[in-house]
């Protein structure tokens, strides 16, 4: 059985979040990416503690297309370290995972 994921990444804007799923979808990296937001963020950055709206990808994919899937959204993100965080779905519907399956191209 294939190994499936969800990538969250979040973004400072809605327009930047739109730009890596249409990027992630078009390059066949990803077969769903759902974007929410606004949502509020905070976290440590370089020594002291930041508060950001910030708008978050849940990215359906495989886990063979992670590093691509990296660095696209490297590439793509404004940030300087964006998260990008893999979680394994674990278990699915079977109908779900099987459409999944097809719409992610391994490879470029």
């Amino acid at each position: 059985m294939e190994a499936y994921i969800q990538v969250h990444t979040t973004t400072e804007t809605k327009e930047g979040a739109r730009k890596i799923a249409e990027t992630l979808i078009g390059k066949r990296k990803a077969a769903c990416v759902q974007i929410v937001g606004p949502i509020l963020s905070t976290y440590w950055w370089k020594g002291k503690v930041e508060t950001a709206e910030e708008w978050l990808c849940l990215i359906k994919s495989k886990a063979a297309v992670y590093d691509e899937l990296e660095k696209i959204i490297k590439e793509t993100h404004s940030y300087e370290t964006p998260e990008i965080i893999a979680m394994p779905i674990f278990a699915g519907s079977v109908d779900y995972l099987k459409w999944l399956n097809s719409e992610v191209q391994i490879g470029e």
